[in-house]
């Protein structure tokens, strides 16, 4: 199991019907060279090509591009059933079963090497009849049985090499361990991990009928019989790492006489340092062991500062790995980092096979360890994963065991993470990757036809992209359009990978476009279609990049121009996975986000089933689908049409019950509920239906939050219901005033102050109490649970007129004789400016009553409504023209002149007029150019 960056690991499950094989690298060398004769007017004439130019083409491929590369024609159909190409077969991608098996039987008579995943796979693969194999390896097996296991080697008696994990095979006992020792007597490698009991007479039954084992390891196991482990004298590669319960006293009197013994992998165990003493001094044999993450060795400062053992090398947390590596090469003077690299070249032209067998082994059970240790990520390893741990991964990325390469792939992605809930990683260890070179190195391997090295290496760019600075490397290293590349992959577990990639990649605003230029929002929309169901990882991580994407006013034209409105509103109506729901409904709210910009806001509510499902996900059991959901639709509402249709698909209802519930939820679901109510509240019938389902009391309870966000919000959408005066009287009655008094007089959000006053006015103007006389109810009459109208009237003007006065210059405003002065008002416009206000856009109804608010006998009124009108019509302001029309057709603009002229008229309110009318006059002059 792997860490992962904002996501979990799922199990495999591809729903693809084509399998894919492993086959060796090809070397630029091999490349084919087309002979001038079979060019035809300067084109290929693929026809005429020599079959074995055309198996050398096939080798270069994958499976999936043989099978369209054999379906040209019936003689490459043949040529691409030839045995030579089914050596080696690799299913982990894919859903293997019986029939898929049998398809393939044919062209498996001389297939050796097989890769599998999970207990379906397991069940099929008798069915494929592959008499000759010898190597067998597989994960996912915590399903798998004995009965499976046994069935397998029965029906594979040439098997030499047999691996299971490195997941635990839970079902797996010792019977199977009898039966792998009757049926496989060439085995020379046994590697299980996770077996509960491995009993004496399964090991015995190893020693007696599999005389050529060599390698054998049992990995995480619960128990095993040391004693018998000794009997095993052909074995001369030991692995119990991460195995416990081990006797210590037994194994070290035992083992040290098995007379081949040249490794041995202790790692993750208790051994102390008096066993790792005996086995140095005693085994004759013994040349590497390896005790890496053994906290008891390592908390022994005297065995940790002595070095006494001499031509033997012990691999732990407290020596360094590529020094004792590089003693085993007597008179190798090179720094002790290229170790790797000096014997892989070494191997090249001299065959050494005790040192060439002992480096292979250690390749395995250090990136084996490394990647276990990185899983458990253990506190104290900083120092380790600094100094030597990155670069031993970034080393063995380059073995030539492809399942070393892909573990180390795997750690890489795995040893950064901090906290993948949160998507945390630790920055220091990125770098270091970045440092040494690693990124370009896993774009190489990303690059690679190699599937499963696609995968693990787009899963470790993923994870390492987190951090800005790695990001930007993977983007200068061409990163961005292998992601895209690889996104395009008919591999589920590549495609899935490579979208974790761009997703991260994607928070990066300077990544976006660059993203959208490879190819990767139409990649990306396509994985949605190409794997709609059963995928979740998948889902979530196109969604989650197209979410990015669609933040971003080009890119979000792109996703939909790609189709990307379909494919999310398909997935929030028919997906079931939370993970897949929240990013889906992010990305429509980013979409909708744009309704100034471009029409994807209208075209997101005319999708059908999108508000539906819009309302349906916002009562989901998952907070973060709630949260994502109320915000779309609050995006959506800032559209005339989508406002009507959401409150038609019951969309008031729902808010109204999630501000209801979310009172300890958090800040984000609290802000987006309060705002899908406030969008929806523009309109006069939904304002009405949200006080009458009950919206008012939650949103006074959300204006009471000491959240910035939460109560600025709630205050928009009290502000909005404050129109009606029926709903102005419920604030009343559900101790409203009081809360938005607090937030006029203390929060530290202009706006919040700004539209709690605006509130309070609306309710104070004089229609509420017409209201209220209206339907039998005297203002000298108790008509709140706590308090009487007058009372609520006279806070609520103190606090509206101490409101407006924080926005005015005492000085300015005492020189009387010069307040008319441009400069004077330019002072008084800047003093007074909300720059946020500037985005409220308000109806001609809402206008109108500000204008009204002007003729109230009341100075506060008078100021507050003229303090209003100041910021809505400012130039610079986002509606401002919009503002400044309204009033110049109602014919305001005389209105206002008197205004300003009245010796009723307080001072303040003369001014923000004079101002007022300035600024019509600015608009005026805009729009006839």
């Amino acid at each position: 199991m792997s860490r992962r960056v904002r996501r979990k690991l799922e199990e495999g499950n591809g729903k693809d019907k084509v399998v894919l094989p492993s086959y060796p690298e090809t070397s630029d060398e091999d490349l084919v060279v087309v002979a001038p004769e079979i060019l035809l007017h300067g084109f290929v004439d693929w026809t005429s090509l020599p079959y074995d130019t055309v198996i050398q083409l096939f080798t270069c491929l994958n499976y999936r591009d043989r099978a369209s590369l054999a379906s040209t024609c019936k003689t490459w159909r043949g040529l691409g059933a030839s045995s030579c190409l089914w050596s080696s077969l690799d299913l982990r991608a894919h859903k293997f079963g019986a029939t898929m098996a049998a398809s393939l039987a044919s062209r498996c008579v001389n297939l050796h090497k097989l890769r599998f995943r999970g207990i379906e796979s397991a069940d099929s693969l008798i069915h494929l009849k592959a008499r000759n194999l010898l190597e067998v390896s597989g994960d996912y097996c915590r399903k798998i049985t004995d009965a499976t296991l046994s069935m397998i080697v029965a029906r594979h008696e040439a098997l030499e090499s047999l691996q299971l994990g490195p997941d635990f095979c839970e079902k797996i006992t010792s019977d199977a361990i009898k039966a792998v020792a009757f049926c496989c007597p060439k085995l020379k490698k046994l590697r299980l991990s996770g077996i509960r009991d491995v009993t004496s007479e399964a090991i015995e039954a190893l020693a007696k009928h599999c005389p050529r084992l060599t390698d054998l390891g049992f990995l995480d196991c619960l128990n095993i019989d040391e004693e018998a482990l000794g009997k095993v004298v052909s074995v001369r590669y030991l692995s119990v790492a991460g195995t416990s319960n081990i006797k210590w006293s037994i194994a070290s009197n035992k083992w040290d006489k098995l007379p081949k013994l040249t490794c041995l992998d202790v790692s993750r165990t208790d051994i102390g340092p008096s066993t790792v003493s005996r086995f140095l001094t005693s085994s004759q044999s013994l040349k590497v062991l390896c005790a890496l993450n053994c906290h008891v060795l390592e908390e022994d400062t005297s065995f940790i500062s002595s070095n006494r053992f001499k031509g033997k090398v012990i691999l732990a947390l407290f020596t360094n790995v590529f020094d004792g590596l590089a003693s085993i090469f007597a008179g190798y003077t090179k720094k002790p980092k290229e170790i790797f690299s000096y014997w892989r070249e070494l191997m090249k032209t001299t065959k050494h096979k005790a040192v060439d067998d002992i480096m292979l082994w250690s390749e395995w059970f250090i990136s084996h360890t490394l990647l276990r240790t990185a899983e458990c990520n253990p506190q104290g390893l900083d120092e380790f994963w600094l100094n030597q741990g990155a670069a031993l991964l970034l080393t063995l990325m380059q073995s030539s065991q492809e399942d070393v390469q892909e573990r180390s792939a795997t750690g890489l992605a795995t040893f950064v993470v901090i906290d993948d809930e949160n998507a945390s990683i630790d920055c220091g260890r990125a770098e270091a990757v970045m440092k040494d070179g690693g990124i370009r190195l896993l774009l190489e391997l990303a690059n690679s036809w190699r599937e499963g090295l696609q995968s693990e290496a787009a899963k470790a760019i993923a994870n390492l992209s987190v951090n800005a600075n790695v990001a930007k490397s993977v983007a200068e290293e061409g990163g961005i359009r292998i992601l895209a590349g690889l996104a395009k992959s008919m591999n589920r577990l590549v495609a899935e990978e490579a979208a974790g990639g761009l997703w991260n990649l994607s928070v990066g605003e300077e990544h976006k476009n660059a993203i959208a230029r490879a190819g990767g929002v139409k990649a990306l929309v396509d994985l949605i279609f190409r794997w709609p169901n059963g995928c979740d990882g998948v889902l979530e991580r196109a969604a989650g990049a197209l979410a990015n994407l669609a933040a971003d006013d080009k890119c979000s034209m792109e996703v939909a121009t790609a189709g990307g409105v379909h494919a999310l509103v398909m997935l929030a109506r028919n997906c079931k996975y939370e993970g897949v729901q929240e990013q889906a409904a992010r990305a429509l709210a980013n979409l909708a986000a744009h309704g100034d910009s471009n029409n994807n806001n209208a075209a997101v509510g005319q999708e059908a089933g999108a508000l539906e499902a819009l309302v349906q996900l916002t009562q989901s059991a998952h907070e973060g689908v709630r949260q994502e959901a109320a915000g779309a639709l609050w995006n959506l509402s800032f559209d005339d049409k989508n406002r009507e249709s959401i409150a038609a698909v019951g969309g008031v209802e729902a808010l109204v019950v999630l501000a209801q519930s979310c009172s300890n939820a958090s800040t984000g679901l609290q802000e987006r509920a309060a705002g899908a109510l406030w969008g929806l509240s523009v309109s006069e019938a939904n304002s009405v239906a949200i006080g009458r389902e009950g919206g008012v009391p939650p949103l006074i309870a959300l204006a009471r939050s000491e959240a910035e966000d939460v109560h600025e919000t709630a205050a928009g959408a009290l502000w909005n219901l404050a129109f009606n005066p029926g709903n102005a009287l419920r604030i009343v009655e559900e101790g409203g005033v009081p809360a938005l008094v607090h937030l006029c007089l203390s929060s530290v959000s202009k706006m919040a102050r700004f539209m709690a006053a605006l509130a309070l006015a609306y309710m104070f103007d004089g229609r509420m109490e017409e209201y209220a006389l209206m339907i039998g109810t005297s203002s000298s009459e108790s008509t709140s649970k706590s308090i009487s109208l007058d009372g609520a009237r006279t806070m609520a003007l103190k606090n509206i007129e101490a409101f407006v006065k924080t926005f005015m210059d005492p000085q300015i405003f005492a020189a009387a004789p010069v307040l008319s002065t441009p400069i004077m008002l330019a002072q008084v416009t800047e003093r007074a400016r909300i720059q946020e206000a500037g985005h409220l856009r308000c109806s001609g109804a809402e206008i109108g009553r500000f204008v009204t608010m002007l003729r109230n006998p009341n100075s506060t009124l008078k100021a507050c409504a003229a303090f209003a009108l100041l910021q809505f019509t400012i130039p610079g302001g986002r509606h401002a023209m919009h503002h400044a029309s309204l009033m110049q057709n109602g014919g305001e603009a005389r209105f206002l002149r008197s205004a300003a002229a009245a010796a009723k008229t307080p001072r303040e309110a003369k001014i923000f007029v004079k101002i007022i009318l300035r600024n019509l006059e600015h608009h005026q002059a805009e729009s006839s150019i």
